[in-house]
């Protein structure tokens, strides 16, 4: 991770005092010459948008007065929307209970019921429909190694 990043990261978490709210991702791009940073934080309760905009009038003064960036550059603080994959434990937390579409590391994908996080990996409820007879439902651990992105899947129920 470069310093640049890191030093944004810690600016970030110093602005997150409630100790509800963590950063997620953390993006620097550039494009025609303009910087883009782009922030994501989530908590257990949701991101107001409010929250979101008071976190970035207080980074904006922040990173002015540290002058990473020079005049010209675009701030972005938002949350992580459904279509984002899950990257920290503290997201799988939330989301116990809710189905995910795990995609890992070997190509395979694995619907299921996330049943329970742990330190190294998470284990789903899978369901597993055999031809001729009732479907039946199988708990499989995956890894947090093996797992290249998950997402929680929208249900209309």
């Amino acid at each position: 991770m470069s310093e640049l990043k890191q030093d944004i990261i810690s600016l970030v978490e110093n602005h997150l005092s409630d100790g509800l709210h963590y950063v997620v991702e953390i993006k620097i791009e550039e494009k025609a010459g303009k910087k883009k940073l782009q922030i994501l934080i989530d908590s257990d309760q949701g991101v107001s948008i409010d929250y979101c905009a008071s976190l970035s009038r207080a980074l904006s003064e922040a990173l002015e007065t540290k002058e990473y960036f020079g005049d010209a550059y675009l701030l972005e603080v938002s949350s992580p929307g459904i279509d984002y994959p899950l990257t920290e434990k503290k997201q799988y937390l939330k989301n116990k209970g809710r189905m995910l579409k795990v995609h890992l590391s070997s190509g395979q994908e694995i619907l299921g019921r996330l049943k329970e996080v742990e330190d190294l990996g998470i284990k789903l409820g899978c369901t597993q429909k055999i031809k001729g007879k009732k479907s039946q439902e199988e708990d499989r651990n995956f890894s947090f190694e093996e797992i290249k992105k998950s997402y929680v899947q929208v249900s209309f129920n």
